[in-house]
């Protein structure tokens, strides 16, 4: 007995053990990924609202409206969200500023800031949309009565720019509007139906002519030639059809430069562009 009660008693311990406490599922990275999308759409947002103008903004809201029709009177144009793109600028090229004024100051011209004259003002500017709505409304139909045939509405699109309203006079396969540089029947009508809408403004034109790309590598390249001859020939009948002679700015030929379609040897970039100009 005396030996016995010098042994250490016998601790027996249970652990009980949890299989999977270390694991927590995947919920969380669902969470994490919603974050991330948000954030994501929040500063693409933010980049949106000040990298657009008021109109831009107008366009996009009206295309994820589920409550109005998609159109070109919002949006400017026949291209994504109604226009060409958001951040596009058409006048750049062709005015040689660099920058998105027409007349800007010489520490703004970099930076494309608008100046703070009253012919740049934003009020300004959606008074003459405004206008140029109303031309647009004319030369579509969209005001009443259509006053132009289906067969010339085929040859016509729209779209304001920084520069103010473009319309484009476009021939296709079926419907040519030039036999070299003279004008078709077609054309001639469609001259009368630009002289009569532009009687709702007083804005001075431009008139720019585009040619479609000759197939043949060629010596000399005819297109500079013939867009040139077409863009005056324009100018000329825009006038013989009572369009006052003081009202035509420039005329501008661009060959086959800036066509309209990807294939350079599309019908489509046969065209002319009648510009109603902003006044500044």
């Amino acid at each position: 007995m005396a030996s016995d009660s010098n042994v250490a008693p016998v601790i027996i311990k249970r652990k009980k053990v949890i299989n999977g406490g270390g694991h927590h599922g995947g919920a969380w990275k669902v969470a994490y990924a919603d974050f991330v999308t948000a954030m994501m759409a929040f500063f693409l947002l933010m980049w949106l609202l000040n990298a657009t103008t008021e109109k831009q903004r107008k366009g996009i809201a009206d295309y994820f409206s589920p409550n109005i029709v998609i159109n070109r009177v919002s949006g400017g144009g026949d291209g994504s969200f109604g226009g060409d793109s958001v951040f596009s600028e058409n006048t750049l090229p062709r005015v040689g500023t660099g920058a998105t004024s027409l007349n800007p100051t010489e520490q703004s011209a970099a930076r494309g800031s608008f100046s703070d004259g009253p012919a740049e003002s934003e009020g300004q500017t959606e008074q003459e949309d405004e206008v140029f709505e109303a031309v647009e409304a004319l030369l579509m139909g969209r005001s009443g009565e259509s006053m132009v045939a289906d067969e010339l509405l085929e040859h016509i699109v729209t779209r304001v720019t920084d520069e103010g309203l473009v319309v484009e006079l476009f021939e296709t396969a079926e419907a040519p509007l030039f036999d070299g540089a003279e004008p078709t029947n077609r054309l001639r009508e469609l001259a009368r139906l630009i002289v009569t809408a532009s009687a709702v403004v007083t804005n001075p034109l431009a008139v720019e002519g585009h040619t479609a790309s000759y197939p043949l590598v060629l010596r000399e390249n005819p297109s500079w030639d013939l867009s040139g001859a077409r863009a005056d020939m324009f100018r000329r009948l825009l006038t013989e059809t009572g369009m006052p002679e003081q009202r035509i700015s420039r005329t501008t030929a661009h060959a086959d430069r800036e066509p309209a379609r990807p294939n350079r040897m599309d019908f489509r970039n046969n065209r002319l562009e009648v510009v109603f100009l902003r006044d500044v």
